[in-house]
């Protein structure tokens, strides 16, 4: 099946896939605040390039990902276009007050150092946070899922919805295909070349409102079945995916413990000692 959507169902053989769901989740979440505490590119930088070493790691189907991958840049480019302009001067606020021109369109239309700098930064940001998501969401299965959401106290029924729900995503995008395929062979246009984009939009929405009413129908069939198997009635849960700990673990956890503890210090002392400036800015 051509998995569009990039979730795995079947474990993968890279350093990263052998990992526990435990050490994924879990790291994963603490790379998440990391990411979002700061506007410090000293700190977000390593992160960036650790990341794309981890996705080079995966081996991934490149076809699959560089689609992702242009379309995240491209709406991220187009939300810096936007911040600028509804507020050129944002950089002198988060580098400490200077404004250096460097090109002016009009009175208002201006960009300097400070600003080109804030939205370097914070594309990198985004960036980043995409690439750390897109490798998770790569080195993990829906089973791995859930059983890491489980060891941070997430109640197993919420984590069977999560398992459950990316199982599914693969097969409504299969179902969603083969529909539209069968309706291409019956002389319905759905080339963007050929038809309007009105034509498209209502044509795609006769396919996915069948598609989803039917796959509530799916859900309820599954509650049904695992109800009559007595699911729901024990306190705890084990996972058949999860499996013991490796060396690999245990680095890790030591990595993610040392990260969370770091988190904590910048978090703290960034909001109680007082700063001179919002954000790391070197020409100042």
């Amino acid at each position: 099946m051509e998995n569009r959507l990039l979730i795995n169902l079947i474990p993968g053989d890279t350093f990263l896939h052998r990992l526990t769901g435990k050490t994924k989740v879990r790291t994963f979440i603490i790379l998440l605040v990391y990411i979002i505490m700061s506007f410090d590119i000293r700190l977000i930088m390593p992160l960036f390039i650790l990341s794309i070493i981890g996705l080079v790691s995966l081996r991934p189907n490149w076809k699959k990902v560089k689609y992702f991958i242009i379309v995240i840049t491209v709406v991220n480019l187009l939300n810096i276009v936007l911040f600028w302009l509804a507020d050129p001067d944002i950089g002198s606020y988060w580098c400490g007050g200077g404004n250096t021109v460097l090109v002016s369109l009009t009175e208002r239309l201006f960009l300097s150092a400070e600003t080109l700098w804030y939205l370097s930064v914070r594309f990198i940001k985004m960036i980043t946070s995409f690439m750390v998501s897109l490798v998770f969401i790569l080195s993990i299965t829906p089973s791995e899922m859930a059983a890491g959401l489980y060891s941070i106290k997430v109640p197993y029924k919420i984590c069977t919805i999560f398992s459950i729900a990316f199982r599914y995503i693969p097969d409504i995008a299969r179902d969603y295909n083969n529909i539209k395929v069968s309706l291409q062979t019956r002389g319905v246009e759905l080339d963007p070349k050929k038809a309007s984009l009105k034509s498209r939009l209502k044509q795609n929405a006769l396919i996915l409102v069948p598609l989803i009413i039917t796959s509530f129908e799916r859900v309820g069939n599954i509650s049904n079945a695992m109800d009559l198997r007595g699911y729901g009635r024990g306190k705890t849960r084990t996972y058949y995916s999860e499996h013991e700990e490796l060396k690999a673990d245990k680095v890790f956890k030591a990595i993610y413990i040392i990260l969370l503890l770091f988190c904590a210090y910048w978090i703290i002392t960034q909001n109680i000692m007082p700063q001179d400036f919002r954000m790391w800015y070197p020409f100042v």
